[in-house]
C-alpha cells in the first residue's frame, strides 16, 4: 500500500505541474495576441500550483508573470513593481536559452517603461516618486548605474537627503563617474556643440542641414557633482567634519582631477573658509583661464574676505571674457554703492562753516560721479534682468538723484508694472 499511495502522490504532483505548465503557456500565447485580460486569468491560475514546480517552470512562471504586469502596467507603479519583482525572481532562479532571451528583452522593456515614467514624474516636479522609479530600474539591472545617480539627484530634489545619501555613498563606493561617449554637432545658427542622445539621433540632425562639423567626445567625469551633494548633505545634517574628511579622501586619491577641486572649492565657501575657497579657486582659474564664470566665483570669494578691490579685479576680468555678464555687472555696482554711505555719513557730519560747505560740494560731487560710474553696470543688468524688482528701484533712485528725469520716469513705470500698482 504505501508504494502505492507514493506513486499516487507522484501523479498528483506531475499532474499540478504539467496543469501550471499548460497554464503559463496559455498566458504566454494570450499575451502574444495581446489579450492582457485573458493573460492575466491564466497566470493568477497558475500561482497557487508553483511551490510543487521545478526550477526551470519557476524560472518560466515568473518570467511570464513579470512581461504579463509590464504590459499591463501602462503608468501604474504597482504594477512595474510586481514586474521588477517578478523579473527579479526569474533571474535568482536562473534563466538559460530562449528564456533567457526574453528575460533580457523583459529587463530592457521594463527600464524603458520605468525611466520614461520617471522623467514624466520629474517634469512634473513630483521628485519623491521619480527616485523611486529609478532606482528600481537600477535594482532590476546593476549595470544601469547612471539610474542610480539620476535616483539620487530626485531623492534631493525630493529633500529625501537620507536617501540621496545612500544612493550617493553606494556610486561613490563603485567608483561610478558617469563618463560616456558623446555623439555631438555644431548648431549653424547659435555655433554651439550640441550633444544627442546616440550616433544615429545626430546624423538625422546632420541630414537636416542644421547641423555640421559631427564629432565624437567623452563627457565630464561627475564624481565632483556626487562629492559636493554628499558634502552638502552633511552639512546640512550639521556633520561639518564628516564632509570634510570625506573631501579629504577623494582630494587624496584623485588630486589633480578638476571636478573634486570644485567640489572642494564649493564646500570651503559652504563652511566660510574663505581663503582656502580663494586659494581653490586660483588653482581651477589654472586649469580654465577663460572661464568667466571662474573669475566670478573669485570675486565672490574676494569679496566675502572684504578684499573689495581685489573683487572688483575678478569681476573685470570676468567681463573681459564675457561683457554682459550681468550679475558681475550687479556685484561691481553692489561694492561701488557700499562708498555712498561713507560719503553720505561725512556730508551729515559737516556743519555750517565756509569750509564745511566747499568740503560738503566736494562730497557732493564725489557722490554725482560715483552713481555716474555705477549706472552703466546697472544698465546693462536690468536689460538682463528686466523683472528684479530690487534692481529697477536702485536703477530708478539713482536716476532721480542724477536729475535724469526722462530716465527715472521710465523706471517708475517700469517698477509700477512689476509692484502690479
Amino acid at each position: 500500500m504505501k508504494k502505492y499511495f507514493m506513486m499516487a502522490g507522484l501523479l498528483v504532483v506531475s499532474a499540478i505541474a504539467f496543469s501550471q505548465s499548460k497554464e503559463i503557456k496559455k498566458a504566454d500565447r494570450a499575451l502574444s495576441k495581446g489579450d492582457l485580460i485573458e493573460a492575466m486569468d491564466y497566470i493568477k491560475q497558475a500561482e497557487p500550483l508553483i511551490s510543487a514546480s521545478d526550477k526551470d517552470e519557476k524560472a518560466n512562471f515568473y518570467l511570464t508573470k513579470g512581461k504579463i504586469y509590464l504590459a499591463d502596467a501602462g503608468k501604474d507603479f504597482g504594477k512595474m513593481k510586481t514586474a521588477a519583482e517578478s523579473l527579479l525572481k526569474a533571474k535568482e532562479l536562473g534563466v538559460s536559452g530562449k528564456m533567457e532571451e526574453d528575460f533580457n528583452n523583459a529587463k530592457q522593456n521594463l527600464r524603458v517603461a520605468l525611466v520614461n515614467s520617471a522623467i514624466e514624474d520629474q517634469n512634473a516636479n513630483n521628485y519623491a516618486i521619480a527616485a523611486d522609479k529609478l532606482y528600481l530600474s537600477y535594482s532590476v539591472n546593476k549595470k544601469d548605474t547612471s539610474d542610480l545617480y539620476y535616483a539620487a539627484g530626485n531623492a534631493v530634489n525630493a529633500k529625501n537627503f537620507d536617501k540621496a545619501l545612500e544612493y550617493y555613498k553606494t556610486l561613490m563606493n563603485i567608483g561610478y563617474t558617469g563618463i560616456k561617449k558623446e555623439f555631438v554637432a555644431t548648431n549653424l545658427e547659435t555655433g554651439e556643440v550640441e550633444p544627442f542622445y546616440d550616433e544615429a539621433e545626430r546624423n538625422n540632425a546632420l541630414m537636416t542641414g542644421s547641423y555640421t562639423k559631427p564629432e565624437e567626445r567623452m563627457s565630464e567625469s561627475v564624481q565632483g557633482d556626487i562629492l559636493q551633494k554628499i558634502t552638502l548633505i552633511y552639512i546640512s545634517q550639521g556633520k561639518t567634519e564628516e564632509a570634510k574628511e570625506l573631501m579629504d579622501k577623494a582630494r587624496a586619491a584623485n588630486p589633480d582631477d578638476v571636478s573634486l577641486m570644485r567640489a572642494d572649492a564649493d564646500l570651503a565657501y559652504k563652511v566660510g573658509d574663505m581663503a582656502r575657497y580663494d586659494k581653490l579657486m586660483n588653482e581651477i582659474v589654472k586649469t580654465d583661464p577663460n572661464n568667466p564664470e571662474l573669475y566670478y566665483n573669485l570675486g565672490v570669494g574676494a569679496a566675502k574676505l572684504g578684499e573689495n578691490e581685489k573683487a572688483i579685479n575678478y569681476y573685470n576680468k570676468a567681463l573681459e571674457l564675457k561683457p554682459d555678464y550681468g550679475y558681475a555687472h550687479i556685484n561691481i555696482a553692489a561694492i561701488m554703492l557700499q562708498e555712498e554711505g561713507k560719503i553720505v555719513e561725512e556730508m551729515n557730519s559737516l556743519g555750517n562753516s565756509a569750509a564745511d560747505n566747499r568740503k560738503y560740494d566736494e562730497l557732493k560731487e564725489k557722490r554725482k560721479k560715483l552713481y555716474q560710474d555705477v549706472v552703466p553696470h546697472l544698465e546693462t543688468a536690468v536689460k538682463q534682468y528686466d523683472t528684479n524688482v530690487e534692481l529697477v528701484r536702485t536703477l530708478m533712485n539713482i536716476y532721480s538723484q542724477l536729475g535724469e528725469d526722462a530716465k527715472f520716469k521710465e523706471m517708475k513705470a517700469k517698477l509700477e508694472t512689476l509692484e502690479g500698482k
